[in-house]
């Protein structure tokens, strides 16, 4: 990749797609044959929000007459009942003072002729009264025809409308339109439900202009020619009064006023007639299809007429939601990220909860939510994994000169940068005494049998201590106390890590000596504590956490003086003012080291305060030495 080029903005990649697919989904809806996932959540939403907003309470203006199976327990008749029993019913509606009479039975099919008289007659003394219509539509082997069931002739003369009354079943068999209008031979055959508010409320038929029609002054938007319904509540909401007591005159006795200036309708809430229907406020318990007609009534009559957002708008707001969560994403911290998109998510969820309940607007809920929510987490996700990922590429790089334990607190810090700084430290610099005469006397394979358990005991030494190895020079290591875990006490523990190196070397020398090995091996060690640069240097192909100064290359000059003065440990007095109250000390000499122009103290450490006399360090003989040079 060009040194030039702009890194790839992976969070607005997975926003962007999100949207896209999205937006795709909701154009792939507009088609009338197709219903896709988003459509079956809205389904579920809309069905929410109308539990949510529980029973509104109906408009009083609609009763129903039940064919229901205390009616066929109570008369003993098989279905379909004499129509001259209806036409019984009918009177007592009419004597009632029903104001319109909707009948939810097929009269296309001939009962005796003196029923039909008596139902016709019955009907005709209604004030109004309304049947229903079906057209059917067949096809097969390259034929298609469409017939029009009507009433026979008789009752077409006596009712004041006719209508379908098709309703409309969603994929998940829910019920939440009616079929607003049927075409037939070019004619237009509005549902009854408007046929019966027309003749109540003494207004002109609807007028259909394509997507919407007309009626009673108001616009009312239809969804692919089916009228939304406006539930007032679950099965039962409406008055319903049993066809036998009706027949009976019960009703009347009980309730003068039952049919009084109202719209009565006939039909069957029997479940052996199969004309029940889930809802929006029931799949359990299903609603009888007369009933369903009911809520559709009360829909036009007071106008409560359910409008859908348009496609555009729906496209619209999920854009915008891809704009949110973009701006969501920003956030720099994964906590107040979720925060605020749940609370956009709720807060857009509750204004669309109030729109549905308070205005009967139905916002997209699904398409937006889901834009919100996976715009928002994808790239939340994506920077985890980017993070975590650089989280292991520097957990590797720094395993390689600390501890495990304190690559762990190291990685706390989330800023890299944050590593390369100037801060007080303790430098250790050690060597193996005349190991270059050595190894000119020891094979390629013997020299790194020898060195690679040396450095890998001395290494885990410092770790222990909780420094950080800087680097290996042939036999010297250089390691340093105090980042990237600052200690306050870091020279102290540099001395404790050199006096267990010590230890460790001996151990080392033992199992040589046991191997027949070269063991008479000796390490000088100086330390100095002060202020240096720390941090990652290097280039992208190789890198190194480093430190660099003055004081770093004191600790050099004091391990060189190691030889000079023949002792193991020299620390500067910077170290020794820090540890001066844990270890003994003597003063070895005031010595101007190369690139100092004024004399620094130097100090010996003779071992840490009241420890036993075998555990202080000695001057090296010449005899200790001696071996090295000979080997």
């Amino acid at each position: 990749m060009p040194k030039d080029s702009k890194p790839v903005n992976l969070r607005l990649i997975l926003v962007l797609g999100t949207a896209v697919l999205l937006l795709g989904v909701q154009v792939l809806g507009l088609f009338s044959n197709i219903t896709t996932p988003l459509e079956r959540i809205e389904f579920s939403m809309v069905d929410t929000f109308t539990r949510l907003r529980g029973v509104d309470e109906p408009s009083g203006e609609i009763v129903i007459v039940a064919i229901d199976d205390a009616s066929f327990s109570w008369t003993g008749l098989q279905w379909p009942w004499p129509r001259s029993y209806f036409a019984e019913v009918v009177d007592q509606i009419n004597q009632g003072g029903g104001k319109v009479v909707g009948v939810d039975i097929f009269l296309s099919e001939p009962d005796t002729a003196e029923n039909d008289q008596a139902f016709v007659e019955a009907l005709s003394e209604s004030p109004s009264a309304v049947s229903v219509i079906q057209i059917v539509r067949t096809s097969g082997q390259g034929f298609q025809g469409e017939s029009l069931v009507q009433p026979l002739t008789p009752y077409r003369e006596v009712l004041d409308g006719t209508g379908v009354t098709d309703i409309f079943r969603d994929e998940d068999a829910i019920v939440r339109n009616v079929i607003a209008l049927g075409t037939y031979q070019g004619e237009i055959y509005p549902h009854w439900a408007f046929e019966i508010a027309r003749l109540y409320l003494g207004v002109d038929k609807p007028v259909f202009n394509g997507t919407n029609l007309q009626f009673n002054g108001q616009t009312v938007a239809l969804r692919s020619g089916q009228l939304p319904i406006y539930y007032s509540g679950p099965a039962g909401t409406y008055p319903t009064y049993s066809a036998s007591d009706v027949h009976d005159g019960i009703t009347l006795e009980q309730d003068p006023d039952a049919f009084r200036d109202k719209i009565v309708l006939i039909g069957a809430t029997s479940i052996t007639l199969q004309d029940i229907y889930p809802t929006p406020f029931s799949a359990s318990t299903p609603t009888p299809g007369v009933e369903i007609v009911a809520n559709a009534i009360d829909t036009i009559i007071q106008g409560r007429y359910i409008t859908y957002a348009p496609p555009w708008l729906g496209l619209l707001i999920i854009l915008a939601a891809a704009g949110l969560a973009y701006l969501i994403t920003l956030s720099k911290r994964p906590s107040v990220t979720i925060i605020v998109m749940s609370v956009v998510m709720v807060g857009y969820l509750v204004m669309a909860f109030v729109f549905s309940a308070q205005q009967r607007y139905i916002l997209p809920v699904a398409g937006p939510e889901i834009m919100l929510f996976l715009g928002v987490v994808l790239p939340t996700l994506e920077h985890a994994v980017s993070q975590e990922r650089e989280k292991r590429r520097v957990r590797n790089l720094f395993s390689r000169f600390i501890s495990p334990e304190m690559v762990d607190q190291m990685m706390k810090t989330q800023d890299l940068n944050s590593v390369n700084k100037r801060a007080d430290l303790t430098i250790i610099f050690s060597d193996i005494r005349g190991f270059t005469t050595l190894s000119e006397k020891l094979t390629p394979e013997g020299v790194v049998s020898l060195l690679n358990p040396y450095l890998e005991a001395m290494s885990q030494v410092i770790y222990k201590h909780g420094g950080t190895v800087d680097k290996y020079e042939g036999d010297a290591i250089i390691a340093f106390f105090g980042e990237p875990v600052p200690y306050k006490d870091h020279a102290a523990r540099a001395l404790r890590a050199c006096l267990d190196m010590r230890k460790s070397l001996a151990e080392l020398r033992e199992k040589w000596a046991k191997e027949g090995r070269p063991s008479q091996i000796e390490m000088g060690v100086g330390v100095n504590s002060g202020e240096v640069f720390v941090g990652l240097l290097g280039s992208e192909q190789r890198i190194n956490y480093t430190v660099i100064g003055d004081n770093a290359n004191l600790a050099a000059r004091l391990q060189d003086l190691t030889k000079t003065y023949a002792w193991p440990i020299l620390i500067s007095e910077s170290t020794y003012l820090q540890v001066k109250d844990e270890f003994d000390t003597e003063l070895a000499d005031a010595v101007t080291v190369k690139g100092k122009t004024k004399a620094v103290n130097v100090y010996k450490v003779i071992g840490l305060k009241g420890a036993p006399e075998s555990e202080k360090l000695k001057a090296w003989t010449s005899e200790q030495v001696k071996p090295t040079h000979e080997m």
